[in-house]
């Protein structure tokens, strides 16, 4: 009988559940692009550049938008994303923007069979928007190497930080936070390009 009672109250065991239940988010997903304005640079470029696979800084491997806090804590949004990690899609704009500067002959990723005159190795920093201080911020460290016979020898380092204005508030939209950081990014670009210039 005891065995008898158990079979019939399995059943009403879903009913019981005590798993709590949540509504589902569609998460936002946003690319990390950088336009570059204004025409290549003029006259002949000569050197072939190089750009070596971009690493990440800690904390800089999640795909959720970073905000900091006005008391100074960080805040990662699960529901608003990048749509692959930053690093990766902040090489991407890299190759595009150097690429589109009119300053290299040509810009190479590893495996070309184009022998390079420079070789830039390159970080993710910082991708953040910091709510207290109204700007958003994007930032990368460079090594830039000049290619002698076989080896590489380091030319110059530089720490590059580009930044954007954000609106009032602590509680901003995923889409504002989003478009100040495309912003800082472009911003970053514009200042690493400045600062390879004297080497192209």
């Amino acid at each position: 009988m005891r065995r008898r009672s158990l079979l019939l109250a399995l059943p009403a065991l879903p009913a019981c559940s005590v798993l709590p239940s949540y509504d589902y988010v569609e998460p936002k997903r946003f690319p990390l692009v950088a336009t570059r304005p204004g025409a290549p640079a003029p006259g002949p470029a000569k050197r072939v550049l190089l750009i070596r696979l971009m690493r990440a800084a800690p904390g800089m491997d999640s795909r959720g938008l970073r905000s900091l806090r006005s008391d100074g804590t960080v805040a990662l949004t699960f529901y608003a994303e990048w749509t692959a990690p930053p690093a990766e899609l902040a090489e991407e704009a890299l190759h595009r923007w150097l690429g589109a500067s009119g300053r290299f002959s040509a810009v190479t990723s590893p495996g070309s069979r184009a022998r390079p005159d420079l070789v830039l190795e390159s970080e993710l920093t910082t991708l953040v928007a910091d709510l207290g201080r109204r700007e958003a911020r994007a930032g990368f460290s460079v090594l830039l190497l000049r290619q002698q016979a076989d080896e590489p020898r380091p030319l110059r380092q530089f720490a590059i930080q580009g930044r954007a204005p954000l609106p009032a508030g602590d509680e901003l939209p995923p889409e504002a936070l989003a478009e100040a950081m495309n912003a800082a990014f472009a911003d970053a670009l514009a200042a690493l390009e400045r600062s390879l210039a004297r080497y192209a």
